[in-house]
């Protein structure tokens, strides 16, 4: 008695290949990315549009606006204030982004090294960063008083000559305000590069070492190319937090005396809650936008370039 084997039977091919399974969204993933989305666009993308219009116009916040073309950006031209206002803000830009960005980095390689005591100075340096601007700005109105601690320290030196009145001296209004900018900043650009360092592999400083390079080597050849990224998000905050800088200025000086520390962001918000000229302030913003955007972009694709080279 023999048994027979059969195959089993297959179904045949069917002639539209094998069916795909279609991939469906999930809703809570479409909330989680429409909801932010649709947030963003009300509270910055239609306002941003909404002060590009304004910029074309007159408008006093109450009365209908009126369109006036080109109107006031050529009024920024002829504009005594806005030019000094321009000025003051490149050289704050200059001032304010190249000293903390020195500072940052050089408090992070300072307090890189975990040792004794290092936590407490970095915590120091960072608590400023916790304050807000206006806080920080009557903490340093008191210090510049006549009868402050800046004064009395000079006094304490012999450098009585020295001794005035720093906010209200046209000459020094614009430096004294930047310092409690700086003291504010530095701690925070201090925790972007101490991330950096620590991301920086030991063993590049181990073989730059066997191979006899300097300190001053080391930092030029391997910690400022490593640095590269964190530069980029340094200059970004920087760039930002310079032409947006209004709270400590407004609270310390309100951009006096005689317009001797007036910045574009101050001098919008006079123009536009002081003066009630709203377009021309809106033309203002726009202004600052577009210097802002300028310069990181044209980082940002000299970064690339040099990434790529």
């Amino acid at each position: 008695m023999t048994a027979t084997l059969t195959a089993p039977a297959v179904a045949p091919p069917s002639a539209a290949g094998p069916r795909r399974r279609r991939r469906t969204l999930s809703p809570t993933l479409l909330a989680f990315v429409l909801v932010p989305l649709l947030v963003e666009t009300l509270w910055v993308f239609w306002p941003a549009l909404q002060g590009v219009y304004l910029s074309f116009t007159s408008w006093d916040g109450v009365s209908p606006a009126v369109m006036v073309g080109f109107g006031n950006y050529a009024e920024l031209f002829s504009d005594p204030t806005f030019g000094r206002a321009f000025l003051d803000t490149v050289l704050w830009l200059v001032l304010f982004g190249g000293l903390s960005a020195l500072g940052g980095l050089g408090m992070a390689l300072l307090l890189l090294k975990d040792r004794r005591g290092v936590g407490f100075y970095r915590a120091a340096l960072f608590t400023p960063v916790v304050f807000s601007l206006v806080a920080t700005a009557l903490i340093w109105q008191a210090i510049y008083q006549p009868d402050g601690l800046v004064n009395t320290i000079l006094g304490a030196l012999g450098l009585d000559s020295w001794q005035h009145s720093w906010l209200s001296d046209a000459n020094t209004a614009l430096y004294a305000v930047i310092v409690p900018a700086l003291w504010r900043q530095i701690g925070y650009i201090m925790v972007l590069y101490l991330a950096g360092l620590k991301g920086i592999d030991p063993t590049l400083y181990e073989a730059a070492t066997v191979d006899g390079a300097s300190r001053w080597q080391q930092f030029t050849k391997i910690t400022l190319p490593q640095l590269s990224s964190v530069n980029s998000v340094v200059l970004s905050v920087i760039i930002i937090d310079s032409l947006r800088s209004f709270d400590v200025v407004w609270a310390l000086t309100r951009g006096g005396p005689y317009h001797s520390s007036e910045l574009l962001s101050t001098y919008m918000y006079s123009t536009a809650f002081q003066s009630l000229r709203l377009g021309y302030a809106s033309a203002l913003a726009v202004v600052i936008f577009v210097l802002a955007f300028g310069v990181i972009l044209t980082y940002l694709v000299r970064a690339f370039r040099d990434a790529d080279a």
